[in-house]
């Protein structure tokens, strides 16, 4: 059995200063978000994950969306340099916590950024998102320290949204998921399925049946079921006020 883990980063006191790129500022309930971010974690635990609390970042709004700190790919984690300066401050302590669990690091040097947020791996091709946090050198980057490792490294559009995984992430059988009016370019990938709702774009794939989704796509999740898929939905409406979804709450480890 493969052992399941799961990087996880506490909301910051100023959750409600996170920056926005395409949404307007609504009010935050911060202590709500604690909440939802426990069931979150509760959730992976119950599914049999382990998980790793990095820790706080009480001085980084965004620091709950730890995903965006790296992307790993077999036994290695690239460490971001985030797109947006003010975020630059959240890998130091999450490359410590994924070294501490066994892999080995590698970083994006200046003038490259990405954001793990753009990076949608499935099997061994790895998509990485351009037009936002990521740019032409943080993406040639990363293909240099993937493609030896058996990774293909795949540049995809995303002027949309503010990361790929906001608009596309996969199902276990490798079909790419979204919601088409905010794809740019769904033919990018070789099997492409639309659903119903923005949130519905947003899976975590728990198993090989079950699907950690947002409560905001109901009708998704009638979609994933009739597909034979177990959904599982989470509440997490204050962290979609930022952007934020499913994926971008956790760094998975599989190994």
């Amino acid at each position: 059995m493969a052992i399941t883990r799961a990087l996880v980063r506490r909301p910051s006191p100023r959750l409600a200063e996170g920056l926005l790129t395409h949404l307007e500022r609504v009010p935050v309930d911060a202590d709500l978000a604690v909440r939802q971010w426990q069931q979150y974690v509760d959730a992976l635990t119950v599914a049999g994950w382990t998980t790793v609390e990095v820790p706080p970042a009480d001085d980084c709004p965004d620091g709950v969306f730890v995903e965006d700190t790296m992307v790993v790919y077999g036994d290695l984690a690239v460490i971001a340099r985030a797109g947006a300066t003010e975020r630059r401050p959240e890998a130091a302590a999450a490359a410590e916590a994924v070294q501490a669990q066994g892999y080995r690091l590698a970083h994006i040097d200046a003038p490259g950024t990405f954001d793990g947020g753009d990076i949608l791996k499935v099997g061994a091709t790895v998509y990485v998102g351009q037009g936002g946090r990521t740019n032409q050198s943080g993406f040639e980057q990363l293909r240099a320290h993937l493609e030896p490792l058996g990774a293909q490294v795949v540049p995809v559009p995303v002027r949309k949204v503010l990361h790929l995984k906001s608009a596309v992430t996969a199902l276990p059988d490798g079909t790419v998921i979204g919601y088409e009016p905010l794809v740019d370019d769904p033919s990018a990938f070789p099997s492409f399925r639309a659903v119903p709702e923005e949130a519905g774009s947003h899976v975590v794939l728990l198993d090989d049946r079950r699907l950690l989704m947002a409560a905001s796509a109901p009708r998704s999740a009638a979609l994933f079921s009739e597909l034979g898929y177990t959904p599982v939905p989470v509440d997490i409406t204050e962290f979609e006020k930022l952007e934020g979804c499913v994926t971008c709450l956790s760094v998975r480890l599989r190994g």
